[in-house]
């Protein structure tokens, strides 16, 4: 709480309100503006600058967070949760550093600035937001992209020429489709699950690419054994291996209706 031992009458401030709405418009960037402007008022503008870097960082840790967070969670949250969230967490803030200070000044009548003008700065700094997404989406180097483009090629080369086993199964014998399990089958998807550890290594691999990835890995682990299994079903000429050969199939129905 900060004590002061002079009027206010002469300063004008931004209100609680004014931070909120401007919070729940911009973010905790236009908050941070905020508040900072009130410590400028105060002649305390060290504290404002720190104000000020602290939004900066909440902004890149909240937004950036939203980025790793799946799509499928997304969706289930409405959209004004999270301005709600941060902009109750804001104004709780505000009252602690500055509630005793903005209420004093409410009560005398001072001056604050309105809200249409902190509302304008949270517009402000949501096109800023918005601007930095559209940089980030764009401005990605086109050799990351060709890079992981030319190893999914390749992933999906493997794919299809393991895939041609199912034609095969009620037209080829045995030794015939136990070949193409040892030397076509099992060794293009153990070289699809060494494609996707290598994307992963990418330098900055987009978010929703790093989430692809973690679906195509668990697809590619799948397709391999359920090409173990098909290999002991032919061996062991039994169909003790059947269940289990539907629940990875079943499995592998979801990865891909999840990639699509």
């Amino acid at each position: 709480m900060i004590e002061h031992n002079y009027t206010t009458k002469d300063l004008k401030f931004y209100s609680q309100k004014s931070i909120g709405l401007a919070s729940f418009i911009g973010g905790p960037l236009a908050a941070g503006y905020l508040i900072k402007e009130n410590y400028k008022a105060l002649n305390q503008a060290e504290k404002g600058k720190t104000a000020f870097i602290i939004s900066i960082i909440a902004t890149l840790i909240i937004f950036g967070s939203l980025y790793v967070v799946p799509e499928s969670i997304m969706d289930k949250i409405p959209n004004m949760v999270i301005p709600a969230i941060y902009t109750g967490i804001i104004y709780l803030i505000v009252e602690k550093i500055h509630g005793k200070l903005l209420n004093n000044h409410d009560e005398n009548n001072y001056p604050f600035y309105s809200g249409w003008r902190a509302a304008g700065i949270g517009v402000i700094s949501l096109i800023i937001l918005i601007a930095i997404v559209f940089a980030s989406i764009f401005l990605i180097p086109d050799e990351i992209y060709d890079t992981y483009d030319a190893e999914m090629e390749q992933f999906s080369k493997n794919e299809g020429a393991s895939l041609i086993f199912y034609d095969h199964l009620n037209t080829e014998d045995d030794e015939t489709l136990l070949n193409e399990i040892d030397s076509i089958a099992i060794p293009k998807w153990k070289e699809n699950i060494e494609i996707i550890n290598r994307t992963n290594s990418i330098e900055d691999l987009p978010s929703e690419l790093v989430e692809q990835n973690k679906k195509l890995l668990r697809y590619s682990k799948l397709r391999l054994e359920a090409f173990k299994l098909f290999k002991n079903l032919i061996i062991h000429e039994t169909d003790n291996y059947n269940v289990e050969l539907n629940r990875v199939h079943n499995e592998i129905d979801v990865v891909i209706e999840s990639l699509n």
